[in-house]
């Protein structure tokens, strides 16, 4: 990522990229109507050059946030008396740090399987297998999704920086700040990479997942710093033909020039 071009945004200034990240509304970050504080996701650093893709707007002069180790949110149902065999334990914590919409909090004990959900979009229909490798985050996503938490919301960030893109959705605000009003840990990072259908977590740094996810449309170089848990089946045309579009302010990391809303989102 040297070669990483600066991208221009406000008026000419140069503005680096930001990649998936999540930030908290500890940290303030200019969203597009630059009062709002923004949450990101994690930054990453390559070769000195901070990408980052989270929830929120994007952010002038973000700090660096702490890179997320591998840490598993599932635990073996067996460390865990009560639970029965063949499940996994996992913990979600209430979060009052960032607005959004609280629908409750998912069942704790987890059977993991392989789900698959379908994103209508007024632009056409993306369809992703989810990973039975993250069974904490498929649980949560297909929880929020039986709430009709991601129906009639915006997907809200597009980043199209060489190396690093990404379609970023689920926050019920559609300012980036917004998520379920609770968090989980981390999973499936080691060793994690993010070819072209990756579905991934945002996130503000280990342990924060919540609602926001991003769609890679080409490979890109992240680190491993975002749960990975879906790859699209079907849509990357759909994918493609956003990221065609470009930005709202003609940048390579801004709102979707032509607005994409989530019509509706189930699990199976």
């Amino acid at each position: 990522m040297s070669s990483q071009p600066p991208v221009r945004r406000n008026g000419g200034s140069t503005k680096r990229p930001k990649g998936p990240k999540v930030q908290t509304k500890v940290e303030p970050n200019p969203t597009f109507s630059r009062g709002t504080i923004g949450v990101l996701i994690a930054l990453i650093a390559i070769a000195g050059l901070a990408i980052s893709i989270g929830l929120g707007g994007f952010s002038s002069a973000s700090k660096p946030l702490a890179t997320a180790t591998p840490s598993a949110s599932a635990t073996p149902a067996a460390s865990t008396s009560k639970a029965p065999a063949g499940t996994v334990q996992c913990t979600y914590t209430k979060d009052t740090t960032t607005g959004g919409k609280f629908v409750g909090l998912p069942n704790a004990t987890v059977t993991p399987g392989t789900k698959t959900a379908t994103v209508t979009t007024n632009l056409g229909k993306i369809v992703f297998e989810l990973s039975a490798k993250t069974p904490c985050t498929e649980n949560s996503f297909a929880f929020l999704a039986s709430k009709k938490f991601f129906d009639a919301t915006p997907c809200h960030r597009l980043l199209n920086a060489v190396g690093f893109t990404a379609l970023q959705c689920g926050d019920p605000t559609g300012t980036g700040t917004g998520g379920p009003g609770y968090k989980f840990a981390d999973e499936n990072l080691t060793g994690a990479t993010y070819p072209r259908g990756t579905v991934a977590m945002a996130n503000a740094g280990p342990g924060t997942n919540g609602s926001q996810f991003f769609f890679v449309y080409k490979d890109s170089k992240f680190g491993p710093n975002y749960t990975p848990f879906g790859r699209v089946i079907s849509g990357l045309n759909v994918l493609d033909a956003i990221a065609a579009n470009g930005t709202s302010n003609g940048s390579t990391d801004g709102a979707p020039k032509k607005p994409v809303t989530i019509n509706t989102l189930t699990v199976n």
